[in-house]
């Protein structure tokens, strides 16, 4: 009876002592993870609300775990830092704050047009052909032509053709703001585009001009039909050039 007043107490004591141990063990545990270190992307600088995310405004901060917010950018290779690329500030981003995935959003026509012109720049919408779509990507350069009547020194009219703009960057073609879609992503959108152009003769592109050439571009639109002509890669020579018209073309 003795043996077994003494083994009681002490069954109870190890129990304890091991659940104690339980415990403090899982305590430590938590404490190690919450205070593990995370790298995430912060803004290196103040971001204003829809801007088109570049590498050189984020940097890699290290944080512990327990002060990562929810839906940060966790960086654990190099490669991750191009999860930003192509992104667009829904709201402002103050300098040293964590980027978040809500507070971003695709670049897209959700995030708008102004995202993409430069500054100094406006952005203007042009008619094209169905078929020049195909062969017109974000980032060309092209030159703007216009074909009207003109009025002749001895009173008659004549139709000629005049380039008025060179050199002119395309920001998007239909609603593709040169977003870096995916296979899937590109075809969705092409299908749905081609729905779309069903119900239309003409495609548009948008193009980033200056105010001088916005003016001209709207005249041009109003006085005669305007066609784009494709710029070779590279090629970003201004020309100088005269009217065409059947009349020099056969004198």
């Amino acid at each position: 009876m003795e043996k077994k007043g003494v083994l009681v107490p002490m069954l109870l004591a190890i129990g304890a002592a091991v659940f104690y141990l339980m415990v403090l063990g899982s305590k430590e545990s938590a404490l190690r993870g919450a205070y593990e270190t995370a790298r995430v992307l912060s803004a290196r600088v103040d971001i204003p609300e829809r801007t088109v995310l570049k590498e050189d405004m984020v940097e890699v901060l290290e944080v512990p775990r327990k002060f990562m917010q929810q839906d940060s950018f966790e960086i654990k290779t190099q490669s991750d830092m191009k999860l930003i690329v192509n992104l667009v500030t829904r709201t402002r981003v103050p300098k040293g704050n964590q980027l978040t995935q809500s507070s971003l959003i695709s670049l897209s026509p959700e995030s708008g047009l102004s995202v993409k012109i430069p500054p100094g720049y406006r952005g203007a919408i042009l008619p094209i052909d169905q078929e020049m779509k195909i062969l017109i990507k974000p980032g060309d350069r092209v030159d703007v032509l216009v074909t009207f009547d003109a009025l002749m020194n001895d009173g008659r009219k004549e139709k000629v053709t005049a380039t008025i703009l060179q050199n002119v960057l395309v920001i998007a073609v239909g609603t593709n703001l040169g977003q870096g879609m995916n296979a899937k992503q590109f075809k969705n959108l092409g299908d749905k585009e081609e729905k779309t152009a069903a119900f239309s003769e003409k495609a548009s592109v948008s193009l980033a001009l200056n105010p001088n050439e916005a003016q001209y571009l709207a005249l041009a639109i109003k006085q005669g039909d305007t066609t784009v002509i494709m710029r070779g890669l590279g090629d970003a020579e201004m020309h100088p050039m005269e009217m065409a018209s059947f009349r020099k073309l056969f004198r």
